[in-house]
C-alpha cells in the first residue's frame, strides 16, 4: 500500500499550511470546478496530451504503467503520460504550487485524506460533472467506495486504488496455542483472550506478543467506524463544517481501553509508527495477529514461512459491526485543461472502472476493485484459487453498511488529527490515562478545525 508518511508532525505541520492556504484562495467547495485560465491543449502526433500525475512506486507502478500503455494502444485520440511525482506528500506539495501550463496535469492521484483539502483548493473539476454529462452509471462501481468520495450527492473524484484494514494472523502459532486457526477473533473479548494465549514470555522478555496495532490514527477511526462511532460532528463533516471532535465518546473510549488493558497485560506488541518495523514483526514471529491493509495481504502471504490467515477488524461484543472505512486514494481531474483534455482525462477514468481492467489492478497490486464484476473475472478467480484469503478483504468491503461513520471524517485537517491520535496512543502506552490521552487528542484536534474553519470564512 502506497502511504502518506501520516504520523510525522513535519507531515501534519506542512499539510495544516497547505489546506489553510487552500481556504484562503477558495472560501467554498462550490468555485472548486470553476475555470478562469486554461493550458492551450497539447498534442502528440494527432492524439491529445493528458498528463497524469501518480504516486505509485516500485511493482505498483509497474502494473501501472501496463495499464496506461495498453490505453494508449487501444485509441487514437489520447495520449496519457503517466508521471511519477513521488510520494502522496510530495506530489501533493507539488501539486499546490502548480500553476497553469502546458505541462499541468489533468489527472492527479491524491489520497483519501486530501478529499476536503482537494475539493477546497479551487483547482479541481468534480468528477461529477462528467458523469453527468456522459449519463455514467455509478452503479456499477463499488458503493462503499464511492461514498468515501461523495460529498452532498455528487462525487468529487474516481476512486482508483482503494484498501480496508483486516486482521492477520499466524495459523500456525493458532494451532500451537490450542487456538481454532480457521476462527479468527471478531470481538474486543475474544481478541484479548487470544492474545493472551498467543503471548510467549522468556525470563523477563517476550518471544512473541499475542497482537499488535501500529500507532497510526487511520486504524483508529476504523475501529471508531465499526462501532458506527462519528470522528465530528455534523454528521462527520458530511452535513455542514465540523467544529468539534466526538471521537473521544464511549466509542473511543472502547477502543483505548482495549489497547490499554493488553499494553498492561504484556500481550500488546509496540512497533511505534513504522510500517516496515510491525510487518518485519508478524514475518519473524515476534507477534502473531495484527492489523494492516488489505493491499499488503497478497505480499505478506508470499513472504511468510507460515500459514497465514485473514479476518475482519475487531469489534466491541456488544456491537453490531457497520464495516469499515475506504483507504488508498482516488484521481482528481484538475480544472487547469481545456475540455478536450478533461474529455480526455475522463475517457481514461471510464477505461480504469472496466471490470477487465479493475482485475488487472486488483491482482496485479492487491488494492480493492472499484467495480465488483471484477471478481467474476477468471484472472481474479485463478489469484483467488491461490490466496482465498483475499476473499476475505472483499466480503468485509461489501458487507459495510453505508453511513456517516463509514464514509470517514469530512475534514481539512484529519492529517494534523491523526496525529494527534499517535501522540495519545504512545503517552497511553507511557502511562497516561486513557480517557485524558483521548481527551487531549479531541481537544488538538478542535484547534485545528478552529483554525481551519476561521481562515476559510475569511
Amino acid at each position: 500500500m502506497m502511504l502518506l508518511k501520516k504520523g510525522t508532525a513535519v507531515l501534519a505541520a506542512g499539510f495544516m499550511a497547505m489546506s489553510l492556504a487552500a481556504c484562503s484562495s477558495n472560501s467554498s467547495s462550490g468555485n472548486a470546478s470553476e475555470k478562469k485560465e486554461v493550458a492551450p491543449v497539447e498534442k502528440e502526433g494527432d492524439k491529445t496530451v493528458v498528463r497524469f500525475w501518480h504516486a505509485m512506486g516500485g511493482d505498483t507502478q509497474k502494473v501501472l504503467d501496463n495499464i496506461v500503455q495498453d490505453y494508449n494502444e487501444s485509441q487514437d485520440k489520447y495520449e496519457i503520460k503517466a508521471e511519477f511525482q513521488g510520494t502522496y506528500e510530495e506530489s501533493l506539495t507539488k501539486f499546490r504550487s502548480t500553476k497553469t501550463s502546458k505541462t499541468a496535469p489533468a489527472l492527479v492521484q491524491s489520497s483519501e485524506i486530501t478529499t476536503k483539502y482537494m475539493i477546497d483548493s479551487g483547482k479541481i473539476t468534480p468528477v461529477q460533472e462528467w458523469m453527468d454529462k456522459d449519463n455514467y452509471d455509478t452503479s456499477q462501481l463499488e458503493e462503499a467506495i464511492t461514498n468515501y468520495y461523495t460529498v452532498d450527492d455528487k462525487m468529487y473524484s474516481m476512486p482508483f486504488n482503494s484498501s480496508t484494514p483486516v486482521l492477520i494472523y499466524n495459523k500456525d502459532a493458532f494451532k500451537e496455542a490450542g487456538l481454532d486457526p480457521e476462527k479468527a477473533p471478531r470481538t474486543y473479548s475474544e481478541l484479548q483472550r487470544a492474545a493472551k494465549a498467543l503471548t510467549k514470555k522468556e525470563g523477563n522478555s517476550t518471544k512473541q506478543y499475542g497482537f499488535s496495532m501500529l500507532n497510526y490514527g487511520w486504524f483508529f477511526e476504523e475501529l471508531l467506524a465499526t462501532q458506527g462511532g462519528l470522528y465530528v460532528d455534523q454528521e462527520n463533516g458530511r452535513e455542514g463544517t465540523a467544529e468539534k471532535a466526538t471521537f473521544q465518546g464511549k466509542e473511543g473510549e472502547r477502543i483505548f481501553n482495549l489497547l490499554n488493558d493488553m499494553n498492561k497485560e504484556g500481550s500488546l506488541g509496540n512497533y511505534g509508527t513504522n510500517w516496515d518495523d510491525i510487518r518485519a514483526a508478524f514475518q519473524s514471529k515476534q507477534v502473531a495477529m495484527y492489523l494492516d491493509s488489505s493491499a499488503g495481504v497478497r505480499n505478506t502471504i508470499d513472504t511468510a514461512d507460515f500459514n497465514v490467515g485473514v479476518a475482519y477488524i475487531p469489534h466491541p461484543d456488544e456491537v453490531d459491526p457497520e464495516g469499515v472505512i475506504i483507504g488508498g486514494a482516488s484521481l482528481w481531474m484538475t480544472n487547469m485543461v481545456s475540455d478536450e483534455t478533461q474529455q480526455g482525462a475522463w475517457d481514461f477514468m471510464k477505461y480504469l472502472a472496466t471490470k477487465e481492467v479493475q482485475a488487472k489492478w486488483h491482482t496485479g497490486t492487491g488494492y480493492s476493485s472499484i467495480n465488483p464484476e471484477a471478481y467474476e473475472e477468471e484472472l481474479v478467480k485463478e489469484q483467488y484459487k491461490k490466496y482465498p484469503q483475499l476473499r476475505v478483504t472483499v466480503e468485509q468491503l461489501q458487507s459495510t453498511k453505508t453511513s456517516p461513520a463509514t464514509q470517514g471524517a469530512h475534514i481539512s485537517v484529519l492529517p494534523e488529527s491523526r496525529e494527534a491520535i499517535v501522540k495519545a496512543l504512545e503517552s497511553m502506552y507511557e502511562g497516561k490515562d486513557p480517557k485524558q490521552a483521548l481527551k487531549e487528542a479531541a481537544e488538538a484536534t478542535e484547534r485545528a478545525m478552529k483554525l481551519s474553519n476561521r481562515t476559510t470564512q475569511k
